[in-house]
């Protein structure tokens, strides 16, 4: 039997996987690492950190693997997207990389806008500057460390450099490379103009290539540290969000996800790259060759649950706090929440938002506030989902993934807040799987990754919306979109109160 390996590198953690040729997950490690969180609005990692859990779960996953290492054909990577990793000309990293969800760049996407145009960002980039993206953080290093500025030779995102480390070779990947605002989308090639413009030196800008491109062979050094074969082909993987797709067979037009992790995603395939959304959603390109996916960001999905769990049922599970949400009623007794806890994206494009729970009453206990939470998010989500409805497409059933994929409740309310039957698949590994079928397809097990998804995915359980349910959420959906008007400028009011 030969296999492959999935890595994830998350925000919160890095999960790896070993996929057989059936598709099956035979064994799997996770590994967390911590953010580092000065002050608000800020969100850093050490690189160091995501090197030394990925070798660590590499180590523990082939220390319990009994078959031959040799059979272990192909690596791949999904990567958190926008993550700012800055070398020097010793690939050394120079400082702690600035997260996908570090808000301090207000200033620096004010900047580009106005120098850049927006109409004419809009047209390199498919993408509007907002402060989750890498060119921002660039610009505020230069501005803010100009000494470390500097000394940089080029830069590269998360995944990218712990490919790096295991290969000694340095490129980025498309589907990443999207996602920093540097990339001219349609063309594939950095953008000579936006570089000069904004006085970015070009040359500090990595080799691309295609996500489904052989990069290298893991090092002699680092088979040595993991116990992998040196001749374990290396493809060069793709963003969280592609990765995700692919694990979840979005392939295709027509075809909708529902991602909730650390952040959300409502995300669809496109074959072209010359849809006009105006900005309102994200555009990039895809891990599956000559395409590309729209896609809406919730900030704070799985976040604001999580942030909710740590602060007020720290001794409970996740499983028994869901559990006691299902016996709340749609709507929690009149208790909304908008999941705003790190600003928020779509449709707002605010970094300076925050959240808030509306409606709280002494009936309300914890189970309501939960289901309060999990309903917040799902709205949040139906944003996008409602912008690709007003721009004409059809979204009938979405394959929903990652955090909130594990919950049949939450499902449900999904299924009736979308809209739309909502499908959970068998083995749901989400940009893990997506990681593990780019090696699969590389190493020639199939023709195409549309052929690796129908091998590998199945479905296990569909979630069809209940009409009168649909009804109720359609009525909360309204009243939710009234708390961003509501508490847009009393929030502005309280920045210079956060420290």
């Amino acid at each position: 039997m030969k296999y492959v390996i999935g890595v994830d590198l998350g925000t919160s953690a890095v999960k790896i996987i070993l996929v057989n040729q059936h598709g099956a997950v035979v064994q799997q490690v996770s590994k967390d690492y911590p953010l580092i969180q000065e002050k608000s609005g800020y969100s850093e990692q050490n690189p160091q950190a995501w090197l030394d859990q990925t070798v660590a779960g590499l180590s523990e996953l082939l220390m319990d693997f009994d078959g031959n290492r040799e059979d272990i054909e192909g690596i791949s990577f999904s990567g958190q997207m926008h993550g700012l990793v800055l070398l020097d000309k010793n690939h050394d990293v120079l400082r702690n990389a600035i997260l996908w969800n570090d808000t301090r760049t207000t200033a620096e996407c004010q900047e580009i806008t106005e120098t850049i145009g927006k109409e004419r960002l809009l047209e390199i980039t498919k993408n509007p500057a907002l402060e989750g993206f890498t060119l921002p953080k660039i610009l505020w290093v230069k501005k803010h460390e100009p000494e470390i500025f500097q000394q940089v030779a080029t830069f590269v995102l998360p995944k990218d450099y712990v490919r790096y480390r295991l290969t000694g070779k340095l490129q980025m990947e498309y589907s990443d490379a999207a996602g920093t605002l540097l990339l001219h989308v349609s063309e594939k090639t950095w953008s000579t103009y936006i570089c000069k413009e904004l006085d970015i030196p070009l040359d500090i800008c990595p080799p691309l290539v295609e996500s489904c491109n052989e990069v290298g062979v893991i090092s002699a050094d680092m088979a040595k540290i993991t116990g992998l074969s040196p001749k374990t082909r290396v493809f060069a993987g793709g963003a969280d969000n592609a990765c995700g797709a692919i694990g979840a067979g979005i392939l295709e037009e027509g075809k909708t996800l529902c991602s909730i992790g650390t952040s959300g995603v409502i995300l669809s395939y496109e074959s072209r790259d010359d849809l006009d959304f105006e900005g309102k959603v994200h555009y990039f390109n895809h891990g599956a060759p000559n395409s590309y996916y729209s896609m809406g960001v919730t900030l704070a999905a799985g976040h604001s649950l999580s942030w909710f769990k740590d602060t007020f049922a720290k001794d409970v599970t996740f499983e028994d706090l869901l559990e006691d949400a299902g016996s709340v009623p749609i709507g929690s007794n009149g208790l909304l929440f908008t999941p705003f806890i790190t600003g928020e994206r779509t449709p707002y494009a605010d970094a300076e938002i925050r959240a808030s729970f509306i409606g709280i009453d002494s009936s309300h206990t914890r189970k309501h506030f939960v289901r309060a939470v999990m309903e917040g998010i799902t709205f949040s989500l139906n944003e996008s989902v409602h912008i690709f409805r007003q721009k004409g497409r059809e979204i009938h059933s979405i394959v929903s993934i990652g955090g909130g994929a594990k919950d049949d409740v939450w499902l449900q309310i999904q299924a009736e807040v979308f809209n739309a039957e909502v499908i959970k698949l068998s083995s749901e590994q989400g940009p893990g799987m997506g990681a593990a079928m780019i090696a699969a397809y590389g190493c020639g097990w199939f023709e195409s990754l549309k052929n690796c998804a129908d091998h590998f995915l199945q479905v296990k359980k569909v979630f069809t919306p209940i009409p009168e349910n649909v009804k109720k959420y359609q009525s909360l959906f309204s009243i939710y979109q009234d708390i961003y008007i509501a508490t847009k400028n009393i929030n502005k009011k309280l920045v210079d109160f956060r420290l």
